[in-house]
């Protein structure tokens, strides 16, 4: 990366990526990160670095979905990595302690299916964003052409009632509703079919 582009903070990029992984699967403005970061520049920098970091398959953004294009690129990114070693690496657990932090093993889990996701965008099969409205969210949503699919991922086996999906449905119509984990689509049959056929109405 160094080599292909020119990062005048690369300091700064490394503690980037360290935030982007230890955030994954969590939305966190550039104000925020400012506050995380020394030394951290301005938003734009910031989101420059971010790009770089996408580009190098590392760590992404998600953009939230909305009506329109300006809309998305003003919403604060969900940090999202393109493997989940880059958040088991920095943690410092065996698995069995991993799955005993319930906080920790779900954020892993939505990292592992959005990840899924983010890889198939950045071969162009898809795009991925999330939505959230108030105190509302879905946690992925991807396009591919017509189709429109809402994804929402559980770790566990919790009653939920799926209020972002719900909210999400009435605001944009999706062709598809997924749950992932919990009592719906089994996380590693998920994780083995392509994007693409999840997208299939």
């Amino acid at each position: 990366m160094l080599l292909l582009s020119r990062v005048d903070k690369p300091a700064l990029l490394r503690r980037l990526l360290e935030l982007s992984c230890a955030y994954s699967g969590q939305i966190l403005s550039y104000t925020k990160m400012l506050g995380q970061l020394q030394d951290a520049g301005n938003a734009t920098t910031l989101a420059h670095y971010l790009d770089l970091l996408s580009g190098a398959g590392l760590v992404t953004g998600l953009q939230k979905y909305a009506g329109g294009v300006a809309r998305r690129r003003a919403s604060s990114p969900k940090l999202q990595v393109f493997n989940t070693a880059l958040i088991t690496a920095q943690a410092g657990m065996t698995l069995r302690q991993a799955r005993q932090d319930r906080a920790f093993w779900g954020r892993l889990v939505e990292s592992a299916v959005g990840a899924h996701l983010a890889n198939a965008a950045a071969v162009g099969e898809c795009q991925a964003y999330y939505w959230r409205e108030r105190n509302r969210e879905v946690d992925f949503v991807v396009r591919a052409g017509n189709s429109l699919v809402a994804i929402e991922v559980k770790s566990g086996r919790a009653v939920d009632t799926l209020a972002g999906m719900a909210a999400f449905s009435e605001a944009f119509r999706p062709t598809r509703k997924l749950l992932v984990g919990g009592d719906g689509i089994d996380l590693e049959a998920f994780l083995l079919k392509p994007v693409g056929d999840w997208l299939k109405a």
